[in-house]
């Protein structure tokens, strides 16, 4: 953990009691004066800070950014999900820094924010409104133990990850459509893209990626897309605190990515399916070149959709556009 995360664990752990310069210096390794340099530059930051000379620093609020040392104080020591957060105010889009940290070796867990982004993209190919300082765009390294077919299951399980941070956080009631889309009154609020890098039998890594539309207004999505997409601020009708959510966010991805690594796919899957509003419906998908129309009847064992095609003929499906027939 670095020094500013240490300080600002610190600070929190204390609540509304003050910490000594002494007692951070102590835990630092450093000098006083060290610890007033760090206490200066989260100020230049926006975290307010007051500072006594006979009792010590307290932390009064702090701002509205995703800032690395601030993410891993709220988050607490973990190996898993977070234990390495690293976050840029711009880049193409976080997937593309993670691939190049799955690519020199890093360790699985590693999770990467931007405040914008310039090529964020959701699934085939399509671009992600990521204006800066509104969202949650973010994408994490994974290297689970298991088949290439099974990394549909990665997605399931951000999906119920997702909606379970948003419900505590903001009580709103998200709603999954298959394969990779979180609503809220039937607009698209999140998204969830999987990439896999393996061989036909072994997985060697799986780009996680996220985009929430946290604090945008109807006038930062394209005119297209303004009837199927909303966020959370529209939602609620008030700003949310992004930090706050990201932290929920990467708690609930660990728990669930831990109960796939124990096997718990099925009680995972049931969770999901409470939340979608995709089985049951007669639907028509779109994979490539391909028109299939049917009843959404239920997941299999991978997570794919078994859809039930007007002649009696179950097909599975791992991928496509579902429009609602």
């Amino acid at each position: 953990m670095t020094r500013d995360a240490i300080i600002l664990t610190a600070l929190r752990e204390a609540g509304d009691s003050p910490v000594s310069g002494e007692d951070l210096a102590q835990r630092l390794g450093v000098s006083r004066a060290a610890v007033w340099s760090h206490i200066q530059e989260l100020r230049s930051l926006g975290y307010e800070i007051s500072a006594s000379p006979h009792q010590g620093y307290r932390l009064l609020n702090t701002p509205d950014l995703l800032h690395a040392d601030d993410l891993l104080s709220r988050l607490g020591k973990t190996t898993g999900i977070g234990r390495d957060i690293q976050v840029f105010r711009e880049t193409t889009s976080t997937s593309d820094v993670v691939e190049k940290l799955a690519a020199d070796g890093v360790a699985e867990g590693a999770v990467v924010f931007a405040e914008a982004q310039t090529r964020g993209r959701g699934r085939l190919g399509r671009r992600w409104v990521s204006p800066a300082g509104k969202g949650l765009w973010f994408s994490m390294l994974l290297r689970p133990a298991c088949r290439p077919q099974e990394t549909t299951r990665l997605t399931l399980a951000a999906a119920v990850a997702l909606a379970r941070a948003v419900r505590a956080q903001t009580g709103l009631a998200p709603e999954v459509k298959w394969p990779n889309d979180l609503l809220l009154r039937g607009r698209k609020f999140a998204g969830i893209l999987t990439e896999m890098s393996g061989e036909q039998d072994r997985v060697r890594h799986v780009v996680l990626g996220i985009g929430v539309d946290v604090n945008l207004v109807a006038s930062d999505f394209p005119p297209d897309l303004r009837r199927q997409a909303t966020s959370l601020r529209v939602e609620l009708g008030r700003p949310v605190l992004r930090a706050e959510l990201a932290v929920a966010v990467l708690r609930e991805l660990e728990a669930a990515y831990q109960r796939l690594q124990r096997g718990d796919f099925e009680a995972l899957a049931d969770e999901w399916e409470a939340l979608c509003t995709t089985l049951g419906q007669e639907l028509e998908v779109v994979v490539g070149e391909r028109r299939l129309k049917g009843r959404a009847e239920a997941l299999d064992a991978d997570g794919s959709l078994l859809l039930r095609t007007r002649y009696g003929r179950l097909e599975r499906v791992t991928g496509g556009d579902v429009v609602l027939g």
